[in-house]
């Protein structure tokens, strides 16, 4: 499915810098994934190797963050089924691709980044959160990828990806919902696994504190009941060499 797909009009017209064009592409495909309810990983995987390089040949910044808009518009089209399995193929093609990416084109692949965290938060606060399972699960892609404490299985995980992912956390849960109330209290605490653990098990310090200014941000702080104040984060003893983020 997925190889026919990437090499389809479609996919290679989402790279165009004609609005029309790439409106009409993305049409296209968003009616061709709704109409699958189970879509393989091996599939997805090549689905998204050529999405990824959509973006890599869309010039100009406006029509870079369209068509990143537009593809994170693509969750909301699919059968809850394969949102995860869409959301887990992103994140690893984002890992795996990561040192490819060049400075002049990493900007857009940041926005990209935030809107697919947000698409995803989008897509757990239906019902009201009520699904925690599907919170949970998405926890776990989280921790197995971008906000993996180590290696993860398989996959270099880019400490920028981290990074960045950690900034803008906490930014993209308050467009999607910033009242959570005490009825909601467990849904957030769910949904702050993947950093807690990450501050806890980080094999970085650099990471670990990462993750603590983000869970020491004050909306989050004042969401999960906490007293909001200033915190030192550099608690750990050991001295840790740290690479940079380059990678």
């Amino acid at each position: 499915m997925a190889e026919d797909a990437q090499n389809s009009p479609f996919i290679k017209n989402l790279a165009s810098s004609d609005k029309r064009t790439r409106d009409q592409a993305l049409d296209s495909l968003r009616a061709f994934l709704s109409s699958r309810s189970e879509i393989s990983e091996l599939d997805l995987l090549k689905l998204w190797k050529g999405l990824f390089y959509c973006l890599w040949m869309q010039d100009k910044p406006l029509h870079q963050q369209a068509l990143s808009r537009s593809l994170a518009s693509l969750p909301s089209s699919l059968k809850d089924a394969v949102v995860l399995p869409f959301l887990r193929a992103f994140w690893i093609t984002i890992s795996r691709e990561w040192t490819q990416i060049e400075a002049l084109r990493l900007d857009k692949y940041l926005y990209l980044i935030r809107q697919y965290l947000n698409a995803s938060f989008r897509f757990l606060s239906q019902h009201s959160w009520a699904n925690t399972k599907a919170v949970d699960e998405h926890g776990k892609i989280l921790e197995e990828i971008p906000l993996n404490t180590g290696e993860g299985d398989g996959i270099r995980i880019p400490n920028g990806l981290r990074f960045h992912v950690l900034d803008v956390w906490v930014d993209e849960l308050n467009k999607v919902d910033g009242t959570w109330g005490l009825e909601k209290r467990d849904v957030l605490e769910r949904l702050c696994g993947p950093v807690e653990r990450l501050a806890a098990e980080g094999k970085l310090k650099v990471l670990r504190t990462a993750a603590k200014e983000c869970l020491g941000d004050e909306r989050l702080r004042s969401w999960r009941g906490q007293e909001v104040q200033v915190e030192d984060m550099n608690t750990d003893d050991e001295e840790e060499e740290w690479g940079g983020i380059e990678d």
